[in-house]
């Protein structure tokens, strides 16, 4: 027998970091602000080589710090919440058929949280008929990871429908990708 999870740990825990090359383009950038104050002497040289290091390294870092959990019967990827409730079943995507989602099957009201480096992703249509949103796309390395702690989730939720996973009450869910 399975121990069951406290309801606010979570099942899943993803985040969506930067590949190591972005962080070596960071360092390259850096060295081409050092490289850009050169003439200036060495004072600004060292000004520029620290601030556009920093400044690089800030973007990517902000734009690496995307995650995607499931904890206390929702998912909340980004600044997105969403009950499990409100969820269809979660489709593991390989690269082709993500790409294919990311592209000419996107539909501009779905939620995406994408990352072009994350080749994997799982698409979870929204089944509550108070939100506009017809699924939601989530970049994932570990796809069948997320969708089984999303079933997992789905099977303890009392106010899931067994049958269309429609929600009992609809809940606030924002965000952007």
């Amino acid at each position: 027998m399975q121990p069951s999870v406290p309801p606010s740990a979570p099942r899943f825990d993803e985040r969506l970091t930067a590949p190591r090359s972005w962080w070596v383009i960071t360092a390259l950038l850096g060295l081409s602000g050092g490289l850009v104050t050169f003439p200036l002497g060495t004072v600004p040289t060292l000004v520029g080589l620290i601030a556009a290091t920093a400044l690089a390294a800030v973007v990517v870092s902000s734009y690496g710090s995307a995650r995607i959990r499931v904890v206390a019967g929702s998912l909340v990827a980004g600044d997105a919440r969403i009950p499990v409730s409100a969820m269809g079943a979660p489709e593991v995507l390989d690269a082709e058929e993500a790409r294919a989602w990311r592209t000419f099957k996107a539909d501009p009201r779905a939620f995406m949280l994408l990352r072009s480096y994350v080749p994997r992703a799982v698409r979870v249509e929204v089944t509550d008929p108070a939100d506009p949103t017809p699924y939601v796309y989530l970049s994932s390395r570990d796809p069948e990871g997320l969708v089984a702690a999303l079933e997992a989730a789905r099977a303890e939720d009392p106010g899931a429908d067994a049958g269309t996973g429609e929600a009992s009450t609809a809940e606030v869910r924002t965000g952007e990708a």
